[in-house]
């Protein structure tokens, strides 16, 4: 293990919350080194490297680049396509920052000597009898906690987060008072950061280069994304649709009918090509099971009745009692209805302001 010492590595994705971040550090007596990972570049676009180099020069700090766009398709983006394809709703962000971003900024510091890694996430920490949690950020609107729900202690114990006690628009006035306008008035990346707007048109780019390399029942991808059946819960049909990938459950908006009721995606069989349409209460599940599920303290969580439960970054919060079933999954049982759970998507788990672990969605009734 390294000793704790006063170095810092900041991931820098030349935006306004990771610069903002690295002069917060160095005003704090951080040294720091920042590092621009290399994930995906839309339209091929680098301008982000320049700025988080143009920056670190600027504060007099040293910057590398590390390339990984490699792992990234791997990991991300060939399983957020994958998710689709299966009928799921893919995390690529809480996987990316549990299992990608915060692993290889501590991989990284590990070779250069420097205990603390850092970024700039709207997030806060605390110890508490030798354990440490993610807490919200003050700004509740920039919160991100819910991404961060599979951090380990070992992670935990060396991350610094200096951008938790601001709000968005005090980050902006921090920059401008100390002459980077151009940090301070950056747009908000918004999305997915290889979609940013809809992921129905990234899927149909991919599925047209790559989608005759993967095969299911004989069929290539490309092969099974074509015209299916809306159908009602009974099976009677509705409506044509232009593929089973496209549709997310709970989605109402964007499915092309119209009919004289509210309707919603209920179920997707990816078998059949069938996107099954039903009613908003009809998608009311009590319980839920997860997988490659992470507990921060078992004790706080576990057979409690208050703990609260986000399925989404926004909205949805619901009160819920934990248990692990003999199959190591997290049984979530409700104790209230929620709409719109959709396999694949992600749970985060709070109490007292504290994030007490998450999982992935298998399955809700």
């Amino acid at each position: 293990m390294i000793e704790e010492n006063k170095r810092v590595l900041l991931g820098m994705s030349g935006g306004t919350d990771s610069s903002v971040a690295a002069m917060r550090l160095l005003e704090a007596g951080y040294e720091v080194t920042g590092v621009t990972f290399r994930f995906y570049e839309l339209n091929d676009s680098t301008e982000y490297l320049e700025d988080a180099r143009n920056l670190a020069e600027r504060l007099g700090i040293r910057h590398i680049t590390y390339d990984a766009r490699a792992i990234f398709n791997e990991q991300i983006i060939e399983y957020f396509v994958h998710e689709y394809m299966v009928g799921h709703t893919p995390v690529p962000c809480t996987l990316c920052n549990n299992y990608l971003k915060w692993p290889l900024l501590a991989k990284i510091a590990d070779e250069m000597g420097i205990f603390y890694i850092a970024t700039g996430h709207y997030v806060q920490k605390i110890k508490l009898a030798d354990t440490y949690y993610i807490t919200h950020a003050i700004d509740p609107d920039k919160d991100q906690s819910f991404f961060l729900w599979g951090l380990k202690q070992d992670i935990l114990s060396r991350i610094l987060l200096p951008m938790g006690e601001i709000t968005k628009v005090e980050a902006r006035a921090w920059a401008a008072e100390r002459g980077f306008q151009k940090v301070a008035t950056k747009k908000d990346s918004i999305g997915v950061c290889f979609c940013p707007m809809d992921y129905r048109s990234f899927l149909k780019n991919w599925l047209v280069r790559n989608g005759q390399t993967l095969v299911r029942n004989g069929q290539t991808w490309s092969e099974m994304v074509r015209r299916g059946r809306f159908v009602d819960e009974k099976g009677h049909f509705i409506a044509w649709h232009d593929g089973y990938p496209f549709y997310t459950i709970g989605q109402r908006r964007g499915l092309g009918i119209h009919l004289n009721r509210p309707v919603f995606v209920k179920e997707i069989d990816t078998e059949k090509n069938e996107v099954i349409l039903s009613s908003l209460s009809a998608l009311e599940k009590t319980e839920m099971w997860l997988k490659d599920w992470n507990i921060v303290n078992r004790e706080r969580i576990l057979g409690h009745s208050d703990i609260i439960v986000k399925i989404r970054y926004r909205k949805q919060e619901n009160h819920c009692t934990i248990t692990i079933t003999p199959e190591n999954l997290l049984h979530v049982q409700l104790h209230e209805p929620l709409t719109a759970i959709a396999p694949g998507q992600a749970a985060a788990f709070y109490k007292d302001g504290l994030l007490l672990g998450g999982g992935i969605i298998v399955t809700a009734r």
